[in-house]
């Protein structure tokens, strides 16, 4: 088991999530209302389990991968497109389901979310297999999988400020 194969996972699911909602008719409310739940559920979980197990022990030790300058800009990042997430999610749940307004809202959660999940990719995972064990990408999926199961019906979102956020888990 491996922390950036289960954050790949939660990315695959989450990108299969929305692409189920494009493919389902706008007067099925019933089903579109149940695959976003399951997928904002999916969202807060994915962003708070990475923000508990990856991106603290990431600004250890890494170095920025890729084009990312440092591990702590590439997490800087990171949360400040997780609160870009929440708060597009949010705007979602204001919605009706199955409107314009819903189906638009859905649109700039999903356009949020992949420009996330391109960046971490190519950026933080890249960063992180490069510098973890692969006894300490073990150990840490076991938190990040445990924490996800614990909380399959989603966490209480909450914006966090980059900064303070990076000053709080910095190399001590």
């Amino acid at each position: 088991m491996d922390i950036t194969d289960l954050i790949l996972d939660d990315h695959h699911q989450i990108r299969k999530l929305f692409a189920q909602i494009e493919q389902i008719d706008r007067s099925d409310t019933e089903s579109l209302g149940a695959i976003w739940g399951r997928l904002n559920a999916l969202l807060d979980t994915h962003a708070e389990a990475e923000e508990r197990f990856f991106y603290p022990r990431l600004m250890q030790i890494g170095t920025g991968g890729n084009d990312a300058p440092s591990a702590e800009e590439e997490t800087e990042d990171a949360i400040e497109d997780h609160n870009k997430i929440r708060d597009a999610s949010s705007a979602v749940n204001k919605e009706m389901v199955g409107s314009d307004a819903w189906f638009a809202a859905i649109g700039k959660a999903n356009e949020e979310n992949g420009d996330h999940l391109a960046e971490e990719e190519r950026q933080g995972l890249t960063d992180f297999r490069e510098h973890a064990t692969l006894e300490e990408r073990h150990d840490l999926a076991v938190k990040f999988a445990a924490f996800s199961a614990a909380h399959i019906t989603g966490v209480k979102p909450v914006d966090k400020d980059p900064d303070q956020w990076v000053a709080d888990h910095a190399k001590k």
